[in-house]
């Protein structure tokens, strides 16, 4: 029975770490991606940051995740603009 219990939860980390790999990968491209539109937009006289874009992105984590969902958007921002 531990055995079971034991390649269960083996199985399971192993999906979790893959999930973990796919999670940073699109991590990775969001930055880029990110960093494309914020090049663009600064190298057309535009700044850095659009609030009114951000407010969108946090509102649809807050509500596809709750509150965690807010503080989760807030470090994929600042991973993908830099802090302002």
């Amino acid at each position: 029975m531990t055995t079971t219990l034991e390649a269960t939860i083996a199985d399971a980390r192993e999906r979790i770490d893959a999930l973990d790999d796919r999670i940073i990968g699109l991590i990775q491209e969001r930055m880029a991606v990110s960093s494309v539109v914020q090049q663009t937009r600064i190298a057309s006289g535009g700044r850095r940051v659009h609030l009114a874009r951000e407010m969108e992105i946090l509102g649809r984590y807050r509500e596809a995740l709750g509150k965690p969902g807010t503080s989760l958007a807030m470090t994929l921002l600042e991973l993908c603009r830099g802090r302002i």
